[in-house]
């Protein structure tokens, strides 16, 4: 995803937690003052994303404040699937077996 561009809409930052905001505000600050220094040397060439850049730094300043107001819901932690491990003929024949001893155990 790229600082201001037309993927960066209020409704993608509704989707990022606190922490990546304020990754995604720094990174558009730096942007900001990279393109504002090639202004100054006169080495911009597209004036048009010193306006995007400001736009998405703004955009994501309202969703951080409308958070902290309560207008805005902070998403809920995303819970990373942990992967299943694979069952090798070994594992399984094992795994098989141990309830079998746990009867043996039991009724001694």
């Amino acid at each position: 995803m790229a600082v201001g561009s037309k993927e960066l809409g209020s409704a993608e930052l509704d989707t990022f937690e606190d922490e990546r905001l304020v990754d995604e505000l720094k990174k558009a600050k730096e942007e900001l003052f990279n393109l504002r220094f090639q202004a100054a040397t006169g080495q911009l060439e597209s004036h048009g994303r010193l306006r995007a850049v400001k736009k998405d730094i703004a955009r994501i300043y309202t969703v951080i404040r409308e958070r902290e107001l309560g207008i805005r819901a902070t998403p809920a932690p995303v819970e990373v699937p942990v992967k299943a491990e694979k069952k090798t003929k070994k594992k399984a024949k094992d795994e098989a077996e141990a309830p079998a001893e746990a009867d043996e155990t039991k009724e001694a």
